[in-house]
């Protein structure tokens, strides 16, 4: 089984995410938050799924973003991943 995975986002140390104002019908309400992650999609053929999840990005030692390293943990993620899915840890959904 082989999993691959798409980044959902690029890394920028900000995200900014949208819901629905409770006090105004049809407006949203934008935040945006300071994070150490990256949204990482998931994918296998067989079985069929996809998995979402965040992944840690990696800091070098001057506290910047390193993206090789950080596609390195995700690479290690997804074999996480894999293991998963083979010991039915992570199905696919309904």
């Amino acid at each position: 089984m082989a999993i691959t995975y798409k980044l959902d986002e690029t890394y920028t140390g900000k995200r900014t995410t949208s819901m629905p104002d409770p006090d105004n019908e049809g407006k949203t309400i934008k935040t945006t938050e300071d994070v150490t992650d990256v949204i990482v999609t998931f994918t296998s053929d067989t079985p069929k799924l996809t998995h979402t999840r965040n992944v840690n990005v990696v800091l070098d030692s001057n506290g910047k973003y390193d993206k090789d390293s950080t596609l390195t943990r995700i690479e290690e993620v997804a074999a996480g991943v894999a293991h998963k899915v083979a010991a039915g840890v992570i199905t696919p959904s309904e």
